[in-house]
């Protein structure tokens, strides 16, 4: 799409993350530049941008790898690719909420291993979701289609906190409004993570907040990996706090909280929540098309700021 639009266009040779000198190198001469969530574009990397690029374009809906006020102050437009990949991360998210409540993951393994001997009736027993009480904190795009999910397709009660009450929302999936996550954390039995990572949801779910849910429930986070304190949601597994959780998204990506490693009733997928060929394509078209508009001296589409 950029190379018929006229532009050239000169792809990294590294297939890894980019050091902060790479990054200044690679677009220190360039009138836009495509980045990953792992791209960490700081003040440094955009004031060494400048005046040459003029649009960063995020191949990710959330953009806290970028310092968007910097850029701001710099002139230099930030765009994501948001709408996309929505029902992908939301079907996601409910895979991990089956598959967890299901042990689908420790069932496959006891298979492998030559462990099933025949049928018995304890065995591997897990958890029903429908009619159980479904928590979302953060009620965006995602968090609205993953309470969709339970709501009409499992007819699961729905409770959800988000800094905005959605009396539209309420009314259609017969969703109850929580003044706080520790209303939800203390009622629901499966609860799902989809708040923008920000100063103020950092470590959100921390001990304090993983003791008010019941021993019963399971966690899903598949927002961003530095609102759940790993090393407390380990512990909280180890010692049975809650029963289980599943994790597309880590605090310190690529690595991994190492006492996570050895739990049975954790599931850990690797950042893969809107890995599906469709929705990495559009992601692409969209990032394509904000490029195209700043170039042409238009508005994109999806500006952040």
């Amino acid at each position: 799409m950029l190379q018929s639009a006229g532009h050239e266009v000169v792809v990294s040779p590294h297939d890894r993350v980019l050091t902060p000198d790479e990054l200044i190198s690679g677009g220190q001469e360039a009138d836009a530049v495509l980045t990953q969530l792992m791209d960490k574009i700081t003040r440094d990397v955009l004031a060494a941008w400048k005046p040459s690029v003029r649009i960063v374009a995020n191949y990710a809906v959330g953009y806290d790898n970028i310092d968007v006020p910097a850029a701001k102050e710099l002139g230099i437009i930030i765009t994501n690719t948001p709408d996309v990949l929505t029902e992908t991360v939301a079907e996601h998210a409910f895979a991990l909420l089956l598959a967890i409540a299901h042990r689908v993951v420790e069932a496959d393994k006891f298979m492998r291993a030559g462990k099933y001997i025949g049928w018995e009736p304890e065995l591997l027993l897990g958890t029903d979701l429908s009619h159980k009480t479904l928590g979302i904190v953060g009620l965006g795009r995602i968090g609205s289609r993953v309470a969709h999910h339970g709501a009409k397709g499992f007819g699961m009660r729905v409770l959800y906190y988000d800094v905005k009450r959605n009396e539209s929302f309420e009314k259609e999936m017969q969703a109850e409004f929580r003044e706080t996550a520790e209303a939800v954390f203390q009622e629901a039995d499966f609860i799902s993570i989809h708040v923008p990572l920000l100063p103020t949801t950092r470590h959100l779910v921390n001990a304090d907040l993983l003791r008010k849910m019941k021993p019963t429930a399971y966690l899903i986070n598949t927002s961003r990996g530095p609102i759940v304190d790993e090393h407390a949601l380990a512990e909280a597994l180890r010692d049975k706090v809650i029963k289980g959780a599943a994790l597309d998204v880590f605090e310190n990506e690529p690595a991994i909280e190492p006492m996570l490693k050895d739990l049975d009733n954790l599931i850990v997928t690797p950042h893969i929540a809107s890995a599906t060929e469709e929705t990495r394509q559009k992601m692409g078209e969209v990032a394509a098309q904000n490029i195209i508009a700043v170039l042409e001296n238009k508005a994109p589409a999806n500006p952040v700021q």
